[in-house]
């Protein structure tokens, strides 16, 4: 018996530890010749409803019950192979190569079986479109068996006291306090949110931060469900060539395309702006766009922008239904937010004040539109408030109303200086922070705070439990 799939077969019927280890990745598909196959589906449906491997006489009760779907040569030879991995059974090989061998296994199955697919579709054998072909074929290729089971508390204290003195990589701002409430940026795999009135400026300021990475070298997905991608292309145009939005209309084509090759000389990164229709995308539509930018442009993004939140549909729930927005808003949140973990990197997005948020001029959690599931779904929310005092001034006035970085009691509100014709925010002087109401600010240290820090390597010396 040297066949692989005969292998795996004895595995599962003779070796628990095995089983546990390569079941959640096996596929009846895998197995091609239908006796192998025949017996993968048994022995798969007794552990799913037992949780126990199947003997030989429930397997072949099993396979009787179900004669009439196979022919009498596919039983036949069905059986034959259970009785040679029943003879075979105390030659038993090495757990690890049993493991990594399945994977190699599934692999191989899954791409064949990826090839196979695509050649039926691009030979019209298939009803779906040539359009899902670089999908499957990207499915197939990301075959792999994820071996990790969790955290041992007692028997990984090395690698945990590693994670606590570990740098976070993260995506850093260009606007100082920001920086301060994130601890140098936002972190991989989270989801960021932006609370804001109609108008006050949500877009702008995803656009400015979209701008400030590109300029940091890093790779943007900018997805819109609200404006055309031409319009969050003007706004960053803006942004990055120093123009007023209104000027972009009438500069000479020379003098824009001047600009932008001194921008493309200096720029590292990419980005990439998507538009999607109004309350029609979800998460399966951007994983899609992130596979085909992935396989036709080379382009991974670091950094994700969705215009915006409540926009979007949820890829679990029917938004036809009536579902209850708290639930819908809350999902497509969680979704947005697998996405982030999925691909390791930061998402950003915004999502309305509601009726009395928007006359508020000290908004709170309690003012998001539709679902106070997003707050408790996001991992940083800051609102951005303008009142007609700080318009004349060309400031935002910022509220941390959710922080998983930092103690968001510090610094809790900050200004920051905006310039809406050039779609661009900017830092102020620290004395524009000065008056804030409950800033948090942190005070100058003091000889005291100085000495205390002084003291703070030999406060660890002795640990008592």
């Amino acid at each position: 018996m040297d066949r692989m799939e005969q292998t795996i077969l004895k595995g599962l019927l003779f070796n628990e530890e095995y089983t546990r280890q390569v079941f959640p990745f096996l596929k009846r598909e895998y197995f091609h010749e239908r006796p192998e196959q025949v017996l993968f589906e048994h022995t798969e449906q007794h552990v799913t409803q037992f949780q126990a491997l199947p003997t030989r006489e429930v397997l072949v009760i099993s396979l009787t019950e179900n004669e009439t779907n196979l022919s009498q040569k596919e039983f036949d030879e069905a059986i034959e192979i259970l009785e040679a991995i029943i003879a075979d059974k105390n030659e038993e090989p090495d757990l690890d190569w049993m493991v990594d061998s399945t994977e190699s296994f599934c692999k191989d199955k899954a791409l064949y079986n990826g090839v196979m697919e695509s050649i039926q579709i691009i030979d019209g054998k298939s009803k779906q479109s040539k359009n899902v072909i670089p999908e499957i074929l990207s499915d197939a290729l990301s075959v792999s068996f994820d071996q990790a089971i969790g955290h041992d508390y007692i028997e990984d204290t090395d690698e945990r006291y590693a994670f606590y003195h570990r740098k976070e990589e993260k995506v850093p701002f260009d606007l100082d306090y920001f920086n301060q409430v994130t601890k140098g940026g936002v972190a991989k795999k989270t989801l960021n949110i932006l609370l804001a009135g109609t108008n006050v400026g949500k877009s702008l300021c995803m656009c400015h931060f979209a701008a400030s990475y590109l300029l940091r070298g890093l790779n943007v997905l900018y997805i819109t469900c609200e404006m055309s991608e031409e319009r969050i292309a003007e706004r960053i145009d803006a942004n990055l060539l120093d123009i007023p939005l209104d000027d972009l209309e009438e500069i000479p084509q020379q003098t824009f395309d001047i600009g932008i090759n001194k921008l493309k000389a200096k720029l590292n990164g990419r980005l990439f702006i998507k538009e999607y229709p109004t309350g029609e995308a979800n998460t399966e539509h951007f994983r899609h766009v992130l596979k085909e930018l992935k396989l036709k442009k080379k382009f991974s993004p670091d950094v994700l922008f969705v215009d915006y939140i409540n926009i979007c549909a949820s890829s679990r729930l029917n938004q036809k239904a009536a579902i209850n927005p708290y639930l819908y808003v809350k999902a497509i949140a969680e979704e947005l937010r697998g996405l982030a973990v999925e691909y390791a990197i930061p998402v950003w997005s915004a999502t309305q004040t509601n009726r009395q948020g928007f006359a508020n001029s000290d908004i709170d959690l309690t003012d998001t539109a539709e679902s106070f599931g997003l707050p408790a779904t996001a991992d940083f929310m800051a609102a951005i408030i303008e009142t007609e005092d700080l318009e004349k001034l060309g400031q935002y006035l910022v509220k941390q109303l959710k922080n998983r970085y930092k103690d968001k009691a510090l610094n809790k509100k900050f200004c920051i200086g905006v310039d809406k014709p050039k779609m661009r925010l900017y830092d102020l002087s620290t004395t524009a922070q000065t008056n804030i109401v409950d800033s948090g600010q942190i005070p100058k240290a003091t000889e005291h705070s100085k000495n205390n820090k002084d003291k703070k390597k030999n406060r660890f010396d002795k640990i008592q439990i």
